[in-house]
């Protein structure tokens, strides 16, 4: 388990602690609000690329620890290409501010895309993948005194979710199904803003909570719970949580661009696959501390796109009705890259 994280986070950022559905956004605590420059860009010209400088949205979590390793280390630089960062709140806000066309590519959930490109909301292309769960990552507590023992004991109570119908509550229904039990996304799930999931739990307004790390740490440090469920082993072990991605539009138009930022993040995500890279690259951009990142259960960070992957999204979408029908993966995947 980890230590020292609760009551250690720094303050967050006004806007990160009112907007709702903050997920992930908001566990390590923003360093700053708002658009940070890329340290990496400047010195290459950026020659043979159609657009030099690119506006990426990102959020503070330990899931894009890559994205600014390859901005530290030069890495978009020596590609010829700038990164500008916006910090979101969500993969709603992904969405939403690549179809306005306010970012080139952004961070974001695998469901919320998937989602987006099915409702014909955004024609969507991922560029890279970026982060797996592992054991610890992203678990289901209760509290301590709880005579809850298993997922099955926790029918007809009430689970906390950050957002209904995307990524906690799918993980959720499959471990919960795994154990014999289906719950109803309406009836059986509550939205909560991730930092108030451990006050959900100690008042009783839910049975339980799906809480991702540093608050799985938190909520069994403070001793106001203990994890019934997790949802980094099987049988969702490995799932695949997020990546970049941009727009069809864009993805055609800046084909060599997008490569070069492939590049890049290939480069980085294969030195996160070093723990002690990524515990020393998180203070750099969120307000953890290294004691905190030394504690924290960490993820996969995958190098390449791999469709048999990101299949296992549309399949458990598929498979508890977030989608209505098939959808092929293949066709959105920009694998021009390494």
């Amino acid at each position: 388990m980890a230590r020292g994280v609760r009551g250690r986070l720094r303050g967050t950022c006004p806007r990160a602690v009112l907007a709702p559905a903050a997920a992930l956004a908001l566990l390590l605590a923003t360093a700053g609000c708002g658009d940070s420059g890329d340290d990496g860009g400047g010195t290459a010209d950026g020659k043979g690329l159609e657009k030099s400088t690119i506006t990426v949205g990102t959020m503070s979590v330990a899931d894009t620890a890559p994205l600014q390793l390859a901005i530290s280390k030069g890495f978009f630089k020596a590609e010829g290409l700038t990164v500008r960062t916006t910090t979101l709140q969500g993969g709603a806000e992904s969405v939403g501010r690549l179809r306005a066309g306010a970012l080139d590519i952004s961070f974001g959930n695998y469901v919320s895309y998937f989602l987006a490109h099915a409702n014909k909301a955004l024609d969507v292309r991922i560029v890279a993948d970026a982060f797996a769960l592992a054991p610890k990552t992203h678990a289901v507590l209760v509290r301590k005194d709880s005579p809850v023992k298993t997922l099955k004991d926790l029918e007809g109570k009430k689970i906390a979710v950050n957002t209904k119908r995307n990524i906690s509550s799918l993980l959720v229904q499959k471990a919960a199904k795994a154990e014999g039990v289906t719950f109803d996304e309406d009836e059986d799930f509550a939205e909560v803003d991730m930092p108030n999931m451990e006050t959900a739990l100690k008042t009783g307004s839910v049975d339980a909570v799906q809480a991702a790390e540093p608050f799985v740490s938190a909520i069994e440090e403070s001793g106001t719970g203990r994890v019934v469920a997790d949802l980094g082993r099987p049988p969702t072990a490995g799932f695949p949580i997020a990546g970049y991605a941009t727009t069809a539009r864009f993805a055609e138009k800046n084909k060599k661009t997008v490569e070069a930022f492939q590049r890049a993040m290939a480069r980085a995500q294969k030195q996160a696959a070093n723990r002690t890279t990524v515990v020393r690259t998180l203070p750099d951009y969120t307000r953890i501390t290294p004691d905190q990142a030394a504690q924290l259960h960490l993820g996969g960070y995958p190098v390449a796109l791999d469709p048999a992957r990101l299949r296992r999204v549309v399949d458990l979408m598929r498979e508890f009705g977030y989608l209505r029908r098939p959808l092929d993966v293949e066709p959105l995947l920009v694998r021009t890259g390494p």
